[in-house]
């Protein structure tokens, strides 16, 4: 199974982008991974709900031009299931089992996921209750999937 984290916006900082390319280069010993960016849009100053729904749903329509239609996507959401890493390496050997064969990771842009990509996620899963950076949440997401190929490997791991 390939793994694929498809997010709005850069790693623009370079520490956050270090710490990605670092969790990427590790992943790849066990298969496919990838990061997919897709460039997120202005928000005007002001812009009331109808504009900001108006970005995210254009966001959405960028995201989804990335999907294949075998894909499972999992839309990461402040009220998705949360997850601990055994739970999530137990959730991911499930879907490589049930012949999944490329699991996709989304995070919105500052405004969140438009309903376009919300209705096409097989589920919405949370990094925490807790509100994260966009570029720090992408980094923890990358860990977090480094270490549940760990775990799946039989390998040790930090608690």
């Amino acid at each position: 199974m390939s793994l694929t984290v498809l997010a709005v916006g850069k790693l623009r900082e370079k520490p956050y982008r270090q710490m990605a390319d670092e969790y990427l280069k590790r992943l790849g010993r066990f298969g496919k991974a990838e990061e997919v960016e897709i460039p997120d849009l202005p928000e005007p100053a002001g812009a009331g709900e109808a504009a900001e729904e108006k970005i995210r749903e254009k966001e959405g329509e960028a995201l989804l031009s990335k999907l294949k239609p075998g894909d499972y996507v999992i839309a990461m959401t402040i009220g998705g299931k949360a997850r601990d890493s055994l739970e999530l390496s137990r959730h991911i050997a499930e879907l490589r089992n049930a012949g999944v064969s490329r699991l996709v990771f989304v995070i919105g842009g500052s405004l969140g996921l438009g309903k376009n990509i919300l209705a096409r996620a097989d589920e919405e899963m949370s990094m925490s209750r807790m509100t994260f950076p966009h570029q720090l949440a992408r980094v923890m997401l990358l860990e977090q999937l480094y270490r549940t190929e760990k775990i799946l490997a039989g390998e040790r791991y930090h608690k």
